[in-house]
């Protein structure tokens, strides 16, 4: 089977169209798809070039371009070789204008304005990277959310995801056989959020994270029996405090995220 050529091109820095491609991508299995990305597309010289190479790989074109003299070109030039050209965001972008009796400003790369909410996301971000693993416990009362959970449970990776949306997220871990941090139960502003998963699926992850790694294998890190009593240990913890816990076994990064946002809604 021949690749799937798919062209994505951005007057800005092509986020909003990479992460709407691979949602939809998602959607098919065992589809081979070769990716062209071209952000930064804001002249009619470079927009030519990125014409060249959908002419010699011919497939779908996503776009985000604002700028009428662009679009008029691209879209143009995409039925001249017979290829579809999608605008993403005009179906949002019309159904808001209706509802709301305003016209859209098309602006290239609005999304990326240096607002007050773009500020926010780099604070959260600085401080979520000084407090991960444990760092920083005296700063954990300006967190949104304090993520607890034995090693290889998803706190780092779900902490920054947090962070990139504009929360401020600490995370430490348990260590079999101690309580959590006593701080943590001093702590009135942020959520704190206990992180679990089946021990077999932790197993699986610390075995694989060892042998990438190269470091030497700890009977008890690895051992299903000393792993199911870990797992079970810290959520006596969690029960014993009243912490809300996730079970991230069979979740990804962006589900936990979402879960920890939804616990935050509640009184």
């Amino acid at each position: 089977m021949r690749p799937f050529h798919l062209h994505l091109v951005s007057d800005s820095t092509g986020e909003t169209l990479d992460v709407i491609a691979k949602a939809a991508l998602a959607q098919f299995e065992q589809l081979e798809t070769q990716r062209h990305f071209w952000p930064l597309v804001r002249s009619e010289g470079h927009l030519e070039r990125v014409m060249r190479e959908v002419e010699a790989h011919p497939g779908l074109v996503l776009h985000t371009l604002v700028a009428r003299r662009l679009r008029d070109r691209l879209e143009e030039s995409c039925q001249r070789i017979g290829v579809p050209a999608l605008a993403v965001l005009d179906p949002i972008v019309f159904a808001v204008a209706r509802l709301v009796g305003q016209a859209a400003r098309p602006r290239p790369g609005g999304r990326h304005v240096m607002d007050a909410a773009y500020f926010q996301r780099i604070d959260a971000i600085n401080y979520t990277l000084a407090h991960d693993d444990g760092q920083g416990p005296e700063g954990w009362d300006e967190a949104d959310f304090v993520l607890v959970g034995v090693s290889r449970s998803s706190k780092t990776p779900t902490s920054i995801y947090l962070a990139n949306r504009g929360y401020k997220v600490a995370n430490t871990p348990l260590v079999p056989g101690r309580p959590p941090d006593p701080r943590l139960d001093e702590l009135r502003r942020p959520r704190i959020v206990g992180l679990t998963m089946a021990p077999e699926r932790l197993v699986q992850i610390r075995r694989a994270r060892l042998a990438s790694t190269g470091a030497p294998v700890r009977h008890d890190y690895v051992d299903p029996e000393c792993v199911a009593r870990e797992v079970a240990e810290a959520r006596r913890h969690f029960l014993e405090r009243g912490w809300p816990v996730i079970d991230v076994s069979r979740r990804s990064i962006e589900e936990t995220a979402a879960a920890i946002l939804t616990l935050a809604e509640r009184p």
